[in-house]
């Protein structure tokens, strides 16, 4: 038995009208396959040119070890310069990404290939993020701290995403007081004996492909899985509705550092009591 997903819509293009009518007020996901045509990073952008402009520049690289207690939000597993990590990249599968690398901050002149697209709704300017991986890496699922609206722009390879709306949230075994699910679960390939929530969750999938764009609904959970190796741009819009713009407020000023504070006054102690309370809670919703 596998996961409840749905191919996710795929367009053409789109106008602004028809994306604010049919996927932006009802919260549905979208492809948009041929949007960004005259963007010169349509043409430009590979992994050979970003080695180019940006291959001195060191990078902040993450893999998919578990969440430890006493590493920081957000903290790296390695650095290299980009030059090596992109030949890295392309030697075979690798367990390193790079992700929330600031295009504006560190690459200035990567700002000219791209252009801020208008989908009706106020994107944010001054945080294009760029991400990477290697054949066969993967993000965690989980959703952004802020429950953004985000449109994301995939160049090189393939990347297959898989998306579940928050209101499958009570079927994902996630952990209290985080932004993940269990770490141990496999999404492209899970253990239904084991996680059998999993089967009552209704999902997206789709595979991202060169020039393709998603759009990913706020609050949104979403796995990444590079198929080949490649490398991503998003652009965000906040949270429009109120219950998801306040969570977002709650996360950020609240849940965020409730948590580092626990790890550090309770240890390893608090992750394993957070994933044991991942197990527990999604059980209560199976229970007759």
């Amino acid at each position: 038995m596998e996961l409840n997903l749905q191919e996710i819509p795929r367009v053409k293009t789109l106008s602004k009208e028809e994306f604010i009518r049919d996927y932006f007020r009802p919260q549905r996901p979208v492809v948009i396959e041929e949007f960004i045509e005259d963007w010169p990073a349509y043409s430009k952008w590979n992994l050979e040119y970003i080695k180019e402009v940006a291959g001195e520049k060191e990078v902040p690289l993450y893999d998919d070890r578990p969440v430890k207690h006493d590493e920081g939000f957000n903290q790296p597993h390695a650095e290299m310069k980009m030059a090596d990590y992109v030949d890295l990249l392309k030697k075979g599968p690798t367990k390193f990404r790079i992700f929330l690398w600031n295009v504006l901050k560190e690459v200035p002149q990567l700002q000219k290939d791209f252009f801020y697209p208008d989908f009706g709704i106020k994107l944010m300017k001054n945080l294009p993020m760029l991400f990477f991986g290697g054949a066969d890496s993967h993000t965690f699922m989980h959703y952004d701290i802020d429950l953004a609206n985000i449109f994301h722009f995939h160049f090189e390879g393939q990347k297959q995403c898989i998306l579940f709306p928050q209101s499958e949230t009570k079927y994902l075994y996630k952990i209290p007081h985080s932004l993940i699910v269990r770490e141990d679960i496999d999404f492209t390939n899970p253990d239904l004996q084991k996680w059998p929530a999993l089967k009552h969750a209704k999902g997206y999938m789709t595979n991202l492909e060169h020039g393709n764009v998603i759009y990913i609904p706020e609050g949104y959970w979403h796995h990444m899985k590079y198929v080949t190796p490649g490398f991503s741009m998003s652009l965000r819009a906040i949270a429009r509705k109120p219950k998801n713009f306040g969570k977002a407020v709650y996360n950020i000023m609240v849940m965020r550092h409730f948590d580092n504070l626990m790890r550090r006054l309770k240890g390893q102690k608090w992750i394993d009591w957070k994933n044991e309370r991942a197990i527990v809670n999604t059980d209560k919703v199976l229970s007759p």
